[in-house]
């Protein structure tokens, strides 16, 4: 397997929002302070981008929602503050 530029973007957007999770989980990340849909929502972005180099269209669709999700959450975020 070679790993291209699109791959290691996709690939850190993963990280983005995996990263983002397990800190939520260990209490290390507040998920209501806009950092976190914020950082969500730029991996997904990533992912996104990484998937017009090879195209899965389930992959697409589960992105698309979580960039839409994170722009609410950190829309809602900003707001509070």
């Amino acid at each position: 397997m070679t790993l291209t530029l699109p791959d290691l973007i996709g690939f850190i957007g993963v990280g983005f929002i995996v990263g983002t999770y397990f800190l939520s989980q260990i209490g290390r990340m507040e998920t209501s302070r806009p950092l976190y849909p914020a950082l969500n929502g730029f991996g997904a972005g990533l992912i996104l981008f990484s998937l017009v180099f090879a195209f899965n269209a389930a992959s697409v669709v589960v992105e698309a929602f979580w960039l839409v999700i994170s722009l609410i959450g950190l829309t809602r975020a900003l707001r509070r503050k």
